[in-house]
């Protein structure tokens, strides 16, 4: 029975899908105008845990993830930039070039970290016709006003506006009281629909042909249209940061609900902040480290390790001494894993029956923890408990081919939530391993001058050696790792559904 905490309803609740068979995910997806930060990424290591638990369970899941190329304000409310076209200006680039640019580095960030890619990845600016029915849907049900400066939703048609974040109206998130606001507004609190191209937005780049005149969307519209296309209303599970609690989907449950008269999701699992050095990490601070700032000389599956340390729904400080233990950890329990799924011998007489056993029992624990709230510190110590009792038993008897591959499909069921490489083999070139067996035999011949040797010339190769009981473990150094960076351009391709409007679900009715 898997269990997930609602923000909608602040309590865990038993997880039961409109369908019996698919799960719709919602997942807010990037706004493509620079490198994804950790703390960004860490939000989509955490849904791409829940996507791979939800298949645990037996389900399909249908998930979608919006690519916010237009509208997305730096404020994120309504004044400001269009951080997009600021960043196309910034960077001499045209708005196509640039969004493809970090669309696939985006992508590209999440192959490193094991993520998998949504099964659809729509663009924001692909839906301008679709934005512009639902706001004259809004309009017509009095549920928005145009002014000389826009289209804005009145927050006080929709009563439970707050429901989400829980603050009294007075208190909601807007923008700040020194920026000036359109004087049409008729409450500070109302957020834009559409922004037309006039005043301090006359030269914007990105703009549309609406009835209201030229124009762009409001950041917040482009998810209540693009979830409601390709899931329906309402559909399972909304996710995102605990950022966009107060004011984005805020306001896509106000706009969504408000035309339909219908839940816009039934669960909003949302996941913290990461902080760096006690402090809070973000462009804004000058202090956003991508992944590549912080894999170098890692492999980038640390980060999904360091992330999977801490539970989804508590805050995770990143220092450069926890980064460090968590690459440390990580890098034993592979060294532990692959030793335990090398066989040594042709079978294990005694000691099996508690080698199964022990098995059992950490599959039951692994399970219990992914179902309570995917519960991820507590499903890694249930891993490392397991692994260092099979290490003492192995200690006693190494493991044969049957013990070893009973192991390792355990692992690699584990791995199927974990997505940490755990059952697969360690890749060292056939060199490397013709070097670290000769210098295992002129070691263990106690020739320790020819065996240092050896050791250094591996290393200059790029590997190290670990000595363990079940012989040597060679390893890529530092050096030899290679951190994540942009791949090869596969935006819009077939297989991601990114941008493509030929690729679009038949319309599903809210």
């Amino acid at each position: 029975m898997l269990r997930i905490y609602n923000t909608l309803t602040r309590r865990k609740e038993e997880f039961a899908p409109i369908h019996k068979q698919w799960v719709g995910l919602y997942t807010c997806g990037p706004t493509v105008y620079d490198y994804a930060h950790i703390g960004n990424l860490r939000t989509y290591v955490f849904e791409d845990v829940l996507e791979r638990v939800l298949k645990m369970e037996g389900y399909r899941v249908r998930r979608v993830m919006n690519v916010t190329d237009v509208g997305h304000l730096t404020s994120d409310e309504d004044f400001g930039e269009d951080k997009v076209e600021r960043s196309a200006k910034a960077k001499g680039k045209s708005v196509k070039d640039l969004t493809r640019f970090f669309t696939d580095a985006f992508l590209a960030d999440l192959a490193a970290l094991n993520v998998a890619r949504p099964r659809f990845m729509p663009r924001a600016s692909d839906y301008i016709k679709d934005y512009i029915r639902l706001i004259e849907r809004l309009i017509a049900q009095g549920n928005a006003y145009e002014t000389a400066q826009g289209v804005y939703f009145d927050v006080t048609t929709f009563p439970r506006y707050t429901k989400l974040s829980g603050q009294p109206l007075t208190s909601q998130r807007t923008a700040r009281e020194e920026v000036v606001h359109d004087p049409e507004k008729r409450s500070r609190q109302d957020f834009a629909l559409w922004l037309k191209t006039v005043g301090k937005f006359k030269h914007h780049l990105m703009q549309w042909h609406s009835p209201w005149g030229n124009g762009f969307p409001g950041w917040h519209i482009e998810c209540s249209v693009i979830s409601s296309q390709f899931l329906g209303q309402p559909f399972d599970i909304h996710t995102g940061g605990v950022d966009h609690i107060p004011v984005h989907h805020t306001n896509e449950i106000a706009q969504s609900e408000a035309a339909y008269g219908k839940p816009l999701a039934r669960y909003w699992m949302h996941s913290e902040f990461l902080r760096i050095n006690g402090g809070r990490m973000g462009k804004s601070e000058g202090n956003a480290l991508t992944l590549k700032n912080v894999v170098q000389g890692m492999d980038p599956l640390t980060y999904r390790y360091f992330v999977l340390s801490a539970h989804y729904r508590t805050q995770l400080n990143f220092t450069d001494k926890s980064f460090r233990a968590a690459d440390n950890a990580y890098r034993n329990l592979r060294l532990k894993t692959w030793i335990l799924t090398t066989p040594r011998k042709s079978g294990v007489r005694e000691g099996r029956e508690t080698l199964w056993r022990r098995l059992g029992i950490f599959w039951t624990e692994f399970q219990n923890a992914l179902s309570d709230d995917l519960n991820m510190p507590e499903a890694l110590s249930a891993l490392h408990r397991l692994v260092d009792q099979l290490l003492a038993l192995h200690a006693a008897e190494p493991f044969g081919r049957a013990e070893a591959e009973n192991v390792r499909k355990t692992l690699q069921n584990a791995d199927k939530v974990l997505g940490l490489n755990l059952a697969i083999p360690l890749s060292v070139p056939k060199n490397v391993e013709k070097l670290a067996k000769l210098r295992e035999r002129l070691r263990r011949n106690q020739q320790f001058v020819q065996s240092d040797a050896l050791r250094k010339k591996i290393r200059r190769l790029g590997y190290e050696i670990e000595d363990t009981p079940a012989g040597p473990f060679p390893y890529a150094s530092a050096s030899k790792t290679s951190p994540a960076g942009p791949r090869s351009r596969n935006v819009g391709s077939r297989g991601s559904h990114a941008g493509h409007a030929r690729n679009r679900p038949r319309r599903r009715r809210p």
